[in-house]
């Protein structure tokens, strides 16, 4: 995958996850791009082993899924507020 190509899945992936989950979250597109480009490598690790190549749309899903994978687990293990 290109790296822009790469980006901007992740742009894409980290912005609807941040939307769908029910937490709120701060930040603006930078935040959502580190979330998807995480996501994406999470989501790619595990789809991996399922198949190895994906469309572009098959690419955001597998994003989007880890991007979400990544916040439920930074929300639940990580956030501050259960730090506390």
């Amino acid at each position: 995958m290109g790296l822009i190509k790469f980006l901007l899945v992740g742009l894409v992936a980290g912005s609807i996850a941040k939307m769908i989950t029910p937490q709120e979250e701060k930040g603006g597109w930078l935040s959502s791009l580190i979330i998807g480009i995480i996501g994406a490598f999470v989501g790619g690790f595990i789809a991996s082993f399922f198949a190895s190549s994906f469309t572009l749309l098959g690419d955001l899903i597998i994003a989007f899924l880890g991007a979400v994978l990544v916040l439920y687990v930074y929300h639940k293990y990580f956030s501050h507020k259960n730090l506390l």
